[in-house]
């Protein structure tokens, strides 16, 4: 594979709780208020957990032709709509379609479709069920709804990792453009997964926080009083492309993709292993990737999911990758503010780092209240900091051992 190419990111769009657009999102984050509330999507109160960092009034039209977007599941929804802004602006008529394709990950897909197409089968009857039903449950659709609504004919496919579907999306997205299978891609996730049987089946594995009396304390990763993670939903889709493409069509440039790093746990469906060998080894290999010594990364946006084990273990693992240069690396989980937004997480928390890159400021982790002994970085608790960094770490790590960790950097010629 040629090292010749290197690639950039040329476009952000992002949906989210914290804000319906990517400049409202990123501005939320900032300023480290938290997404999360009651669920008002449907009853909660049989429920455990009953909080999510919920999308509401959600409005597609502007992105979808009305009869798509009645039919469509939200997972559809919320990739269109962040599609559209990535985006915007950018002239597809002067472009080879052919040679611009679309990976978007989803962890889940289209669930509250199967819920409710099952419940049709149940009340009356199987002939009833839409014919949308497996168009709009399939994982997949996001990129296909994208690919069709676009007329972008290049790579065009479904990454489904888990929380980490999303950087596998742009992971994929960097090898296919260094590969010479395409000029740019279309790469992110999308996620619509707060429903009853999400938080059912969540709950039911202990993962969620209960914190319904304080919904947005309740995400407070590294803390010492972490209980689970908070549901979201949204999408978060990036723009990729070759550089010698994206200077020919005069793209402003956020920032550059590096190096990626991929990894498996071989250890559990759920749990990371506690000293987080895994991990280790994904940013190990993005940094190799890089080209780059672990020295130079400044900034590390943590998977930190706000559960007891994922937060030791992710602080274990950098520490064991970063030796003592972890002692003055900057490291914040924005799931403190968004919520964990599954498949979808990675490629929003990738964004944010580019972001951090361009405007020179680094996000928080809100609600840092009570030091915990075994989460002993700097998580630039609580509020943003004004810090230039080069070079900007993502870890997305899923059920089932899936490890990717991506390294962007700031541009220059």
């Amino acid at each position: 594979m040629s090292k010749e190419r290197r690639i950039v990111i040329t476009g952000v769009g992002l949906v989210t709780a914290a804000g319906s657009n990517t400049a409202d999102t990123w501005q939320s984050v900032l300023a480290g208020r938290s997404a999360v509330s009651r669920v008002s999507g449907f009853d909660p109160e049989p429920f455990d957990s009953q909080i999510a960092a919920e999308i509401k009034d959600f409005d597609p039209s502007p992105y979808m032709d009305p009869r798509d977007a009645r039919r469509a599941d939200p997972v559809v929804q919320y990739a269109a709509s962040a599609t559209s802004q990535c985006l915007e602006g950018v002239d597809l008529d002067s472009l080879d379609r052919n040679r611009i394709g679309v990976v978007i990950g989803s962890g889940v897909g289209g669930i509250s479709t199967f819920e409710k197409q099952h419940q049709i089968k149940l009340n009356r009857g199987p002939g009833r069920v839409s014919p949308f039903f497996i168009p709009y449950l399939i994982p997949d659709m996001p990129a296909g709804f994208v690919s069709i609504t676009h007329g972008l004919k290049g790579p065009n496919y479904s990454t489904v990792s888990a929380c980490a579907s999303g950087a596998n999306a742009v992971a994929d997205a960097y090898l296919l453009i260094r590969a010479g299978m395409a000029d740019a891609m279309v790469a992110g996730g999308s996620e619509a997964a707060v429903t009853e049987m999400s938080l059912a089946g969540f709950g039911a594995l202990k993962a969620l926080s209960t914190r319904n009396d304080e919904p947005q304390r309740a995400s407070r990763p590294f803390d010492r009083d972490r209980d689970g993670f908070v549901i979201a939903e949204g999408a978060g889709v990036l723009l990729v492309e070759d550089l010698e493409h994206a200077k020919r069509r005069g793209a402003d440039i956020i920032a550059e993709v590096v190096g990626i790093g991929m990894s498996g746990d071989a250890y559990h469906i759920t749990a990371p292993p506690p000293d987080g060998e895994g991990a280790i080894r994904s940013m190990r290999l993005a940094v190799e990737n890089a080209g780059i010594k672990p020295e130079d990364i400044g900034y590390i946006n943590a998977h930190g999911t706000s559960t007891q084990l994922n937060d030791a273990s992710e602080t274990a693992a950098i520490r064991v990758t970063f030796g003592d240069h972890a002692n003055k690396l900057a490291v914040s989980s924005t799931k403190s503010t968004t919520g964990h937004l599954l498949g979808a997480a990675a490629a929003i928390e990738l964004a944010f780092c580019a972001f951090a890159i361009r405007d020179g400021v680094l996000p928080p982790t809100i609600n840092q209240e009570n030091a915990d002994p075994s989460c002993d970085l700097d998580y630039v608790p609580n509020e943003a900091r004004k810090q230039e960094v080069d070079y900007a770490l993502s870890n997305s790590f899923g059920f089932g051992g899936h490890n990717v960790s991506i390294i962007v950097k700031r541009f220059a010629q």
